[in-house]
């Protein structure tokens, strides 16, 4: 199964929709560090409706607490800044897929750790628009691991 990390995240109602969805495919989630936002905060559970039973949530309060549970080599991290698409990736049973904070993205420090585990979701319309929403770009990420492991 693979295994969805949020970084940071800053807005509770991407990351209510992001719990939704790992709860609809069965994926795990993972929050990471210091989080803008409680667990209990009333818009993130509007967000995830009343869903969150279906939800494995998990919180580490380091990304090193999250690498331990991911296999060697199998963490890729989602940048605006990377230069592989994620569909060059051949995904696996229990690979991680880390999402950095809606403001910034993830940290130069986790990127050059991960330098060759980068990977982007092409935009190949306007060069005035820097990324997709949070949510947006984690349910593209998780809907193309479970194409390629399910066939779905």
């Amino acid at each position: 199964m693979i295994k969805v990390a949020l970084f940071e995240p800053e807005i509770p109602p991407n990351t209510g929709n992001i719990a939704r969805l790992c709860g609809a495919v069965g994926v795990p989630l993972h929050l990471i560090g210091r989080l803008g936002f409680r667990i209990d905060d009333k818009s993130l559970q509007r967000a995830g409706l009343d869903y969150w039973d279906a939800v494995s949530i998990h919180t580490h309060n380091t990304l090193e607490e999250y690498e331990k549970i991911i296999p060697q080599g199998r963490l890729f991290c989602f940048s605006s800044r990377a230069t592989m698409p994620f569909t060059q990736v051949h995904f696996q049973q229990g690979d991680g897929l880390l999402f950095g904070p809606e403001s910034h993205g993830l940290p130069n420090w986790i990127l050059d750790k991960y330098a060759t585990n980068q990977i982007l979701i092409p935009m190949p319309g306007s060069n005035s628009i820097r990324s997709l929403n949070l949510a947006t770009s984690v349910g593209i990420a998780v809907y193309e691991c479970l194409r390629q492991l399910h066939g779905w």
